[in-house]
């Protein structure tokens, strides 16, 4: 079953964040996954706005936790976390 990583982030340190941006995209796609969303513009219908809204798309719930544990991830990982505060989860799609 499909399964989705949804993260929201306010970016603190833009070039940083930029070092990150070159990085995830490599891992994301190495481990079966595609960008269905990428910082694009947001409306927030209910609660907080977040400035930066990314969604991938993963084959398996297993994949997405794969990737997001893997090696090629985690060192994109480390520039992440020193550049925005994030929340990032995921979720199980509709069989």
């Amino acid at each position: 079953m499909t399964a989705y990583v949804i993260y929201e982030a306010v970016v603190t340190d833009a070039e940083q964040y930029e070092q990150y941006k070159t990085r995830a995209p490599a891992s994301v796609t190495a481990a079966g996954g595609r960008y269905i969303a990428r910082g694009g513009d947001v409306e927030s219908f209910e609660g907080a706005e977040p400035a930066r809204v990314v969604i991938l798309e993963f084959p398996t719930f297993d994949a997405a936790t794969a990737w997001y544990r893997g090696e090629e991830y985690t060192a994109a990982k480390a520039l992440r976390e020193a550049a925005c505060a994030a929340r990032l989860f995921v979720v199980d799609g509709i069989g």
